[in-house]
């Protein structure tokens, strides 16, 4: 049987072999590297204030960040600091999502100047998670609660509403969460429309196809469709449905980045992304936040 401390200098030069794959992918990026992998909620913006704090400070110093995400979502209120955190000290964001980003993680990556995928990782439609009120752990699809209650008021007002439903609406669904949710579901599409206008549509000139003069209507007008079809629950039917990135590209014409058409990035990518997740599962930990030589287990 190996002994602890072997296991322990195992794990410590598997680290160190992270921060070296880390520095591989901010090369081929012409960027420094954040990974966050986890839920968007306190104190996710705390922890990445601090770790972009301490990779601003170390060499080489760069203008341009990457950061790599992976999480099932969580408040936008909390995602809306973290893209302020990136903002605040860097003048170009790219997100690279080798898995999934769901939800809030869908909104925090529109902030971005460039969002790199590849045919198997996803987004979410854009249903900002809720603290349950009823006195149960975890967390409730906003927009799915919304469109629930829609459905029985719809029901209620031409008279098809059975007694079992009204009861089931009268028990379950109070006036101060629906306005709560109501407000998440606003906050999130204000936060997408402003974010794809600002950042992912600022260097679009001229349409693809009859290369006309993009105006500021047609970068609001897109981020509008954008946001708008997201949000969609007839859509996409499950809050935890994946979204691809041929499907973002076909159906919501957003650009996208494949990370397989770039070598360096992809070798780089895979391989830093790969010994993290085999290091999370060694450590028995359920995320990571990653920056420099900074790295800490989350959960």
């Amino acid at each position: 049987m190996a002994a602890k401390g072997s296991h322990r200098s195992a794990n410590l030069l598997v680290a160190e072999q992270l921060i070296t794959n880390a520095k591989a992918l901010e090369n081929a990026m012409d960027s420094h590297l954040v990974t966050w992998w986890g839920p968007i909620q306190q104190p996710a913006d705390q922890y990445i204030k601090r770790a972009v704090e301490h990779r601003v400070k170390q060499r080489p110093r760069r203008r341009r960040l990457s950061v790599i995400l992976q999480t099932n979502g969580g408040y936008i209120e909390t995602a809306e600091r973290m893209a302020d955190t990136f903002r605040k000290h860097y003048r170009w964001v790219s997100f690279i999502v080798p898995n999934y980003a769901m939800s809030a993680g869908t909104v925090l990556v529109m902030s971005g100047d460039e969002i790199w995928m590849n045919y198997f990782s996803t987004l979410g439609p854009i249903d900002p998670q809720v603290e349950r009120r009823d006195g149960r752990d975890g967390f409730i699809p906003a927009l799915g609660y919304l469109a629930k209650y829609e459905e029985l008021i719809e029901k209620s007002r031409v008279g098809a509403l059975t007694s079992a439903e009204a009861t089931y609406l009268v028990q379950n669904f109070d006036p101060g969460e629906l306005f709560s949710y109501s407000q998440a579901k606003k906050l999130s599409v204000r936060l997408l429309k402003t974010w794809l206008v600002k950042y992912k549509f600022k260097n679009w000139k001229r349409t693809k196809t009859h290369r006309r003069v993009v105006t500021m209507k047609m970068k609001k007008d897109r981020a509008a469709e954008i946001a708008d079809s997201l949000c969609d629950t007839e859509t996409w039917l499950s809050h935890g449905r994946g979204i691809s990135m041929n499907v973002l590209r076909r159906k919501l014409n957003l650009k996208i980045r494949d990370i397989e058409e770039k070598p360096d990035v992809h070798k780089a990518a895979e391989d830093y992304y790969e010994l993290l997740e085999n290091y999370l599962v060694t450590i028995k930990a359920n995320g990571v936040l990653h920056a420099g030589d900074m790295l800490v287990p989350i959960g």
